[in-house]
């Protein structure tokens, strides 16, 4: 398949386009390949040791979620300028979606994540400039069990803020960064708001407000869409890929 090809799939079959996410986000193609594209490395960030990896693993495009220019404009030094040279150097391609990809129906982190701990989804969730960033729906367990299901789930701990009530009916699930949340969760009545990481300030915030909130690690949320995605690109077209894992363990 040819990178030409596969970019404007992705593009379109992931609403890259206009999709309104962080000014350094950059979704779609960030760095130009030279190869025909027949192996995928997928991955949560593009940091020097995945980039490496990928080009040692010999993928020809590397898609992960959170792209090279978290930071602003910056010179082309140091690390950056290390991360360049190695894609350059390789002729490895590199796409980034992240808004797009937390919030996809099929593909996305939070639909993933929901689906594999037995919510049943009824509506989108969490509201970034008219867009969503995750989804909500039904299940029925007791709080505590609840923890224990998502630990073993995504393969760690998870924190429990327990301010919500004790048996957890409806949750939300938006994974990543989501806990600033917890006030819009609240008022949509939900149980309980499943997510990767939050602010100190957040614990009064679900206590107060009557919400359990589930820590269960930015990383750890968010390794689900780059593996559907790439899952969906072998039946769709055939493409070999591979998961590089760097967890950060936050």
């Amino acid at each position: 398949m040819d990178l030409e090809s596969l970019v404007a799939y992705l593009d379109d079959y992931l609403g890259v386009v206009g999709h309104p996410d962080y000014a350094d986000a950059h979704n779609g193609l960030q760095v130009w390949g030279t190869r025909p594209v027949g192996r995928v490395g997928v991955a949560v960030d593009a940091s020097e040791a995945t980039l490496a990896a990928a080009i040692q693993r010999g993928c020809d495009v590397l898609v992960v979620h959170h792209g090279l220019f978290w930071g602003g404009a910056a010179p082309l030094t140091g690390r950056r300028y290390r991360k360049a040279k190695l894609l350059l150097d390789a002729g490895l391609a590199l796409y980034s979606a992240h808004l797009p990809l937390d919030a996809h129906p099929e593909v996305g982190n939070s639909a993933v994540l929901a689906r594999a701990l037995g919510v049943e989804i009824e509506g989108p969730f969490g509201d970034y400039k008219g867009a969503s960033l995750g989804w909500y729906g039904r299940l029925d367990t007791p709080r505590e069990m609840l923890t224990t299901r998502i630990e073993e789930t995504v393969g760690g701990a998870v924190r429990l803020i327990g301010g919500g009530p004790a048996r957890v009916r409806k949750v939300a699930v938006v994974t990543g960064g989501g806990g600033s949340l917890i006030g819009e969760a609240a008022r949509a009545g939900m149980d309980a708001l499943i997510t990767g990481e939050g602010a100190h300030h957040t614990y009064f915030d679900a206590m107060e407000l009557g919400v359990n909130v589930y820590y269960a690690g930015h990383y750890a949320t968010e390794t689900w869409g780059v593996r559907a995605l790439a899952l969906h690109l072998e039946t769709e077209h055939g493409l070999a890929w591979e998961f590089l894992d760097f967890p950060t363990g936050l």
